[in-house]
């Protein structure tokens, strides 16, 4: 029987991030201003907001997003110059800011339905645009990674897996479910209010609490404004604060929100095994990097091997790509298994003890020359009829 091989390019992604212990920056905005803000007081929205939407209004009337973001509003209008600082620096990189909302259109229908399923407050949906400005590979020195900036062992205590294969922190549907627990349980740690909860998604709960309590035993306020927090904290729940205002009114901002249709934007595709993202974009007429995109949790090129056997795509092209995978020869279900590099190892032998062609090895793991080390992994791509012999070969 012929072996059919498929070659499978690497993606070349970032792996993603920004920290909550210091905060994410705002990708592109203007360096952030060290000195803390003015403490001034917390006052009712402007009674010409565009918050201010027909609450009886049921979620399936409204047409565009923002507009059912609106309606769902709910933490403490502030004004002040912290929050008044952070909407000048958006005012100032309209184009930044567009950027984020172009690519935060893939996923924010599925954030306010996860967040209206929890009856939380629509501003939330915004956190990406602070954390990550919306960009699923985003990785920040401290390792924190996707759309709500994870770091590890934050992660792994939602339920986050993170593999050799996988990042669940970069998963769209699995960081959102995470995140939104995550600020549950800190609303509810610290009394139901919203801006310490946010607060201590970014600094961390310990540290917020230790602030509190300096302020109470000097007989003073507790709330955000009147604590001692990092200067990124001090920007942090501001810069929310000012993307709301953002969305509530941009004409009496100056900015202008793109149209977001109020409908999904991707669909689940059960593809049964692991295949090569590339190539079934291809197959499937979807841009490479709009599947990666709707994917960021696979860290390679391809599903992982074990599952999830699930991919996103756009909801109009999925009967396409259904078809695809419905019509793909079995021969052509790739499967790759993972080589640990050992002493006395060459290329040329690994390739020839898996039975796959020097120049497909090579260009599997991107290698131009000769060069291995020890300890190094290596994929080796094999056709699905053909079961792994070696010893030192896994499953990758």
């Amino acid at each position: 029987m012929r072996r059919a091989w498929i070659i499978l390019l690497p993606l070349g992604i970032p792996l993603a991030g920004c920290g909550h212990l210091t905060g994410a920056p705002v990708p592109e905005l203007a360096p952030p201003i060290e000195e803390r803000a003015a403490q001034d007081p917390v006052i009712a929205p402007d009674a010409d907001s565009a918050a201010a939407a027909d609450a009886a209004e049921t979620e399936a009337e409204f047409v565009e997003l923002f507009a059912r973001m609106r309606s769902g509003f709910a933490l403490p209008a502030v004004t002040n110059h912290a929050v008044q600082r952070e909407i000048e620096r958006y005012r100032a990189h309209p184009a930044s800011l567009a950027r984020t909302f172009d690519r935060g259109r893939r996923y924010l229908y599925h954030i306010i339905e996860e967040i209206d399923a929890r009856e939380l407050p629509k501003e939330l949906a915004l956190l990406p645009v602070v954390e990550s400005a919306f960009d699923p590979f985003a990785l920040s020195r401290q390792r924190a990674a996707g759309l709500w900036q994870f770091l590890p062992d934050t992660g792994r205590s939602y339920g986050l897996a993170q593999d050799w294969w996988t990042d669940d922190r970069r998963d769209v549907r699995e960081a959102t479910r995470a995140a939104l627990d995550h600020l549950s349980s800190l609303h509810e740690d610290f009394g139901g209010d919203w801006l310490l909860a946010l607060a201590a998604y970014n600094a961390g709960p310990s540290r917020v609490k230790r602030a509190m309590m300096r302020c109470e035993r000097r007989g003073e306020p507790a709330d955000f404004f009147s604590l001692g927090l990092p200067a990124e904290t001090r920007r942090y729940v501001p810069r929310l604060l000012a993307i709301a205002r953002i969305v509530a009114n941009p004409e009496k901002v100056g900015i202008a929100l793109p149209e977001i249709p109020n409908e999904p934007y991707f669909a689940p595709v059960d593809v049964a095994h692991q295949v090569d993202l590339d190539r079934v974009a291809d197959l499937a007429e979807i841009p490479r990097a709009e599947l990666r995109a709707l994917n960021p949790g696979f860290r390679r090129w391809a599903t992982a091997p074990s599952g999830p056997h699930e991919l996103l795509v756009p909801t109009a092209d999925r009967e396409r790509f259904e078809q695809v995978l419905a019509e793909l020869p079995p021969s052509q279900r790739m499967r790759l298994v993972r080589h640990r590099v050992e002493g006395g190892d060459t290329l040329y032998a690994i390739a020839r003890r898996h039975g796959i062609p020097l120049e497909m090895l090579r260009s599997v793991n991107r290698i131009r020359g000769s060069r291995i080390r020890i300890g190094q992994d290596l994929l080796i791509p094999l056709p699905t009829d053909t079961k792994p012999a070696m010893a030192h070969r896994d499953e990758a």
